[in-house]
């Protein structure tokens, strides 16, 4: 903790006192400019694209996806497997962080959160427009019909609905208890009729009493216990989409712990790529300093070393099965058609990351904000890597065959981002999207009091 404090002190002539907090974090939510406004619409845009590819493939079949024998998961797949992945470091930074109480969480945990769900939402997207017909994903639910059928629970397809909408439910519901004193603090200033009425509403009667705090404390406790559990299970899940099939290169022990670690590289990489620019943007360096991202850059280098691992042994575990089948398919990755995909992949996620071993580069924004992108590049051709390639060449070499990439996949990849972006664009400017409250708890204890020597209240907008 003292590190911490040390490190702020550092980045700043004097230290923050509980009404800079405030003014800092709520000066975000002040009438967007220019600037938001053109973020927003080229959200919206790629949005616009996304679904018209869709509709397109809807009207015209889902030939127009690409997809051909015997790559029956392809693009869409690929992409929902991403998205879960993304989401997994909001879970880790805000509940697993938060019952370690660790000291580099608070500035960043509000933004992963809200990455998390919306992420998820993402992700949710692309098994119903895998399904070519979507109005028929009500199918999936368990629930009592004239037709007497109800959905098969031995498949891992199914496996992922519970999962992934558990998940869904948990992480909203944590990430909005967490908003409610915050939310609170922007309803004290908020100065139009329609924030004065969203916060009001939103923030549930909060005024920061004793008790509220206490029953705040102990809910938000309990949430982070219920989510801790979600970042092995849901993307081990995931992983047994895979590993349950005999495909070659899928049917392996090692992908639920593989899955885990490379969900959460891919998801604090894509932290550091939100925070780096909403630092920038919002005059946010006093409040996400260098100690933090010293500290996700701590983490990165931890969770590419376990996924580096994970690639090693898998190429290990084919050679030494003796198994022709496996054998063929790793040595394929490397040295077959998708070859580009492989070598991208390994550079970004095992190579490139290394380079965090020097300490002045954990440090280095403008690098960092580089080596993000490149990682969540990487994390994309892992997952292209693993479905495209097996499916490619599995057991029957006259059963073999290519893909046939289409324009309609790549713009409801595109629109995908555009989904995201959209989101997370109209959550930091209407909600706090750094945690007010629990920058308070940090501050040293001289600096809780206001300028004019009396205290501020922990959630009050004055």
């Amino acid at each position: 903790m003292e590190s911490n404090h040390n490190t702020n002190r550092s980045d700043a002539e004097a230290p923050l006192t509980y009404a800079e907090v405030n003014d800092t974090v709520l000066k975000m939510l002040e009438p967007p400019g220019t600037g938001w406004f053109l973020l927003l619409f080229t959200c919206l845009f790629f949005l616009a694209i996304g679904a018209s590819c869709w509709f397109y493939q809807m009207w015209s079949g889902f030939g127009e996806s690409g997809k051909s024998h015997p790559i029956g998961w392809g693009t869409y797949i690929t992409n929902f497997v991403f998205w879960v992945g993304i989401a997994h470091s909001g879970t880790l930074i805000s509940a697993v962080l938060y019952l370690f109480r660790a000291a580099f969480r608070q500035p960043i945990y509000r933004l992963a959160e809200a990455m998390t769900v919306f992420a998820v939402m993402t992700a949710g997207l692309f098994p119903i427009i895998h399904l070519g017909r979507p109005w028929y994903a009500l199918w999936l639910m368990p629930y009592p019909n004239q037709r007497a059928l109800w959905p098969q629970f031995r498949s891992p397809l199914l496996w992922d609905v519970f999962a992934v909408s558990t998940y869904f439910t948990i992480s909203a519901t944590f990430f909005f208890v967490g908003l409610i004193p915050d939310i609170a603090a922007a309803r004290d200033r908020a100065a139009t009729k329609f924030r004065k009425a969203l916060y009001g509403v939103t923030c549930l009667g909060w005024r920061g009493s004793h008790t509220q705090w206490k029953h705040f404390q102990a809910a938000y406790l309990i949430f982070a216990a219920f989510a801790t559990p979600l970042v092995v299970s849901v993307h081990s899940v995931v992983s047994w989409d895979f590993a349950m099939s005999i495909v070659p290169g899928w049917h392996a022990t090692i992908f639920p712990p593989y899955f885990v670690a490379g969900a959460i590289f891919s998801g604090v990489a894509m932290v550091i790529t939100l925070a780096i620019p909403l630092r920038k943007a919002f005059g946010l360096q006093r409040l996400i300093t260098p100690f933090h991202f010293d500290a996700m850059s701590k983490l990165i280098l931890l969770t590419s070393g376990v996924v580096s691992y994970s690639y090693i042994t898998e190429f290990y575990t084919a050679w030494f099965s003796n198994n022709p089948f496996e054998r063929y398919q790793f040595w394929f990755r490397p040295f077959g058609e998708f070859w580009m995909a492989f070598w991208g992949m390994t550079f970004c996620n095992c190579i490139f990351p290394q380079l965090l071993w020097v300490k002045s580069l954990r440090t280095n924004i403008p690098f960092l904000f580089v080596l993000s992108i490149f990682i969540n590049i990487g994390m994309w051709l892992e997952r292209f890597n693993i479905i495209f390639q097996s499916l490619t060449r599995e057991f029957i070499p006259a059963a073999w065959g290519g893909y046939n990439f289409s324009w309609v996949e790549v713009g409801i990849t595109v629109g995908a981002f555009g989904w995201f972006g959209m989101w997370m664009t109209l959550f930091i400017k209407f909600f706090p999207s750094v945690a007010i409250t629990e920058i308070k708890e940090i501050l040293p204890p001289p600096m809780r009091r206001g300028e004019h020597g009396h205290g501020v209240a922990v959630g009050s907008g004055h």
